[in-house]
Order: structure tokens, then sequence, then C-alpha cells
């Protein structure tokens, strides 16, 4: 014999079933036009430098592709130090907050250039092996790259290679 509350839990259940949604049903991914258009290039920003020229600027041999979303992120391998590279691009991010956020965690804060744009250089507290930099983008927003070697090996300098990848970024003919 049903009990009451697994009777009002059928009932609430079914009350859902019988309900009408306008619309025509699409296969997931086959949506056209509209907002869709405005997610082309929704990855694309983690291929504006190449895997290669990562790697090279890391001072690597082999990188591998870690997860790619709001932020993609490699981790190198083969000779050299190991180490784990980051960029973000926020298109409607600024150099203001991106300072403030660093000098609130206690990093060094460097205000610099790259190819004419203003930048701010980032050190982490006790972590020499880590250095970041954001830059204003070629079209709106900032974009940032962050190069983390691993402790223990004598890496080189973090932050040459962060600039040099947000150079990279900004070098429209590569």
């Amino acid at each position: 014999m049903a009990t009451l509350p697994s009777l009002l839990t059928l009932a609430a259940v079914l009350a859902g079933c019988g309900s009408t949604i306008e619309g025509q049903a699409v296969p997931e991914g086959a949506g056209a036009g509209g907002a869709s258009a405005e997610f082309t290039r929704l990855l694309t920003e983690c291929d504006a430098v190449t895997d290669e020229q990562i790697a090279e600027a890391v001072g690597v041999e082999a990188i591998e592709r870690g997860f790619f979303g709001a932020i993609c992120r490699w981790d190198t391998a083969g000779a050299g130090a190991p180490a784990k590279v980051t960029f973000n691009w926020f298109e409607t991010g600024s150099l203001d907050t991106e300072r403030e956020t660093a000098q609130r965690l206690g990093y060094a804060v460097e205000n610099t250039t790259v190819e004419g744009r203003r930048a701010v250089l980032m050190r982490p507290p006790d972590d020499p092996a880590s250095c970041g930099i954001s830059a204003g983008a070629s079209t709106t927003g900032i974009f940032g790259w962050w190069v983390q070697y691993a402790p223990g090996a004598a890496p080189p300098d973090p932050c040459a290679a962060a600039v040099t990848l947000a150079r990279l970024t900004l070098d429209l003919s590569s």
C-alpha cells in the first residue's frame, strides 16, 4: 500500500509530465544563427600562439595541451625544466583589475609594455620560478600568460618566457 508522501511525489511527477513546451525541437548542436553565431571563435584564442612557439619560449622539447576553455593550459616535457603554462583572454577585462588583484595577493607588480601596449608583469611572493603578464589585447579586453616552472630545477627566467609569449600573441604576422 502506498504511503501519503509517495503518493504526493507521484502526483507531482505526473503533473510535471503533463506540461507542453512551445517551439521546435532540433538535435543538439544543430542550432543556426542567433546567439550561437557569437561563439564561433570560442576556443580559437587558445591557438593564438602555436604549441611549438610555446615550447620554444619556455625552453622545452615538448608540450601537451591540457584544459581548454576560458583559460587554456599546457604542460611541458622533455629537456629543460618542466613547466605549466596558462593563457587567458578576457574580452571585458582590464589591466587595473589584474594589477589590483595581484597586489591583493601580495605579488610584486611592475608596469611595462609589450609591442607598444600597456602591460602588467606579476611575480608571486616566494616563488621565483613563476611569473605572469597581462596586456591589452589587439581587439578588446586583456590577455595574460603565466609560466610556472617546477620547483627544484634551475629554470630559465619565467618572466622572459611570459613576455615572449605575450609578444607572440600580439604579433599579427605569426
